[in-house]
């Protein structure tokens, strides 16, 4: 089935404007919904209101350029007191844009350094920040609400090619680089480096928390699919399966399971607390064998994400195409045409897909499928307890196997 196309958000392009340099590396839904942003190319990120785009496509067609989107967004000036009201803010990030992440502050959580008193920022309940990872290895952290600078880490010596917020609210960042490290930050102690996660052999490519910010993944060249403990900054286990680099990587929304895209043609979901591999997507076939693994060019798969259901992945490869896949069947259950696609990611309500190419942003309609039981009970008892504990419970193992992934 072909996907339904909600919309497009089409950079300005120049005559003088060179292919090279206008990628979209990186596409980001804020936490809360508000808030769209994604790499234009040329050091430039653009934030608009999440709702106003809808809109906008809704009244004015599928057809939207970012510039004509902009005279429509409404603009309040922050210091009027409308701090949170969203409005739409263009950014000059100084260098190329490989990685976007949005974070929001939950002022119950503290941050881990004992003396706090002196820091220059207090996050409130409605903070929202945009970290931005450039291609000279800094971090820079942007007020979403204002677009003003807070913070510019420099500590990577090369490209910041991922980043990922901690979603307990905690404001606690990491960052994956081609330097071959993962770098902790606390933004609520002023952005100071907590702990540097060394292990990987080759560029890190991506890095995902778990749903519960207690686990983080790391992939990257060399085959790398790693599990950290993020309360003891130690490495947990190290997934074995794929033939070649690994590049995206994300949870499902109960932390059950790990999807992992790879040049290896394939996408694995995995259950990580074991380390086995229950379902393989493939982009090419029949599927390649280790030895050719890597020379499948045109299958590449470049980006991979689970939709807000924990039902679907969708991914996104070099042969032009955009695949929703269920997490219970073998084959696509829509497909859409890209050229050059870069990144992907669901919305926050997981009702629209966004994928990025050369500086501009594509939308599709998400598969909507009606749950089974099975897979809303897996769902479910994963909001009260891990999927550890869910192995352990004193019930019928027959009820256990229900409750897990093994498909």
């Amino acid at each position: 089935a072909r996907s339904r196309t909600v919309g497009e958000l089409l950079a300005p392009t120049s005559p003088f404007d060179k292919k090279c340099g206008r990628e979209n590396w990186t596409v980001a839904f804020a936490p809360d919904g508000s808030y769209l942003a994604w790499s234009q190319g040329h050091r430039i990120v653009k934030l608009v209101p999440w709702a106003q785009c809808l809109n906008n496509f809704l009244l004015h067609g599928t057809k939207n350029g970012a510039d004509a989107v902009s005279t429509r967004l409404p603009r309040h000036s922050s210091e009027s007191g409308q701090k949170n009201k969203p409005c739409e803010h263009v950014i000059d990030c100084g260098d190329i844009v490989w990685s976007l992440a949005f974070g929001s502050s939950v002022p119950e959580k503290q941050s881990r350094c004992v003396n706090i008193e002196w820091h220059r920022f207090k996050f409130g309940q409605d903070q929202l920040l945009l970290a931005t990872g450039l291609n000279n290895g800094r971090i820079k952290i942007w007020d979403v609400y204002t677009g003003k600078l807070l913070l510019n880490l420099m500590d990577h010596t090369e490209v910041v090619r991922d980043l990922t917020f901690a979603p307990d609210g905690s404001l606690i960042l990491v960052s994956a680089s081609r330097d071959k490290t993962l770098r902790v930050w606390d933004l609520k102690d002023d952005g100071n480096m907590m702990k540097v996660l060394r292990g990987h052999p080759n560029w890190v490519y991506g890095c995902a928390f778990s749903p519960d910010s207690s686990i983080l993944c790391s992939v990257g060249a060399s085959k790398a699919v790693f599990l950290w403990d993020m309360d003891k900054y130690s490495m947990l286990r190290k997934l074995e399966g794929h033939h070649n680099d690994v590049v995206a990587c994300e949870f499902s929304p109960d932390g059950a399971l790990l999807a992992t895209a790879s040049y290896d043609t394939r996408v694995y979901v995995w259950d990580p607390h074991i380390g086995v591999i229950v379902r393989e997507f493939g982009h090419l076939f029949p599927p390649p064998t280790p030895i050719f693994a890597g020379g499948a060019n045109d299958r590449w798969v470049r980006s991979v994400c689970f939709s807000h259901d924990g039902l679907h992945v969708a991914s996104l490869a070099d042969d032009k195409m955009v695949r929703f896949w269920r997490i219970d069947e073998e084959y696509p259950v829509q497909v859409a045409p890209l050229n050059n696609g870069l990144c992907c990611t669901f919305s926050t309500d997981g009702s629209v897909l966004a994928a990025g190419q050369d500086g501009s942003v594509y939308f599709w309609a998400t598969p909507s499928q009606v749950s089974s039981l099975q897979h809303l009970c897996r769902m479910a008892i994963r909001r009260v307890m891990p999927t550890s504990q869910v192995r352990n419970l004193p019930i019928p193992g027959k009820v256990v196997e229900f409750l897990c992934y093994q498909i």
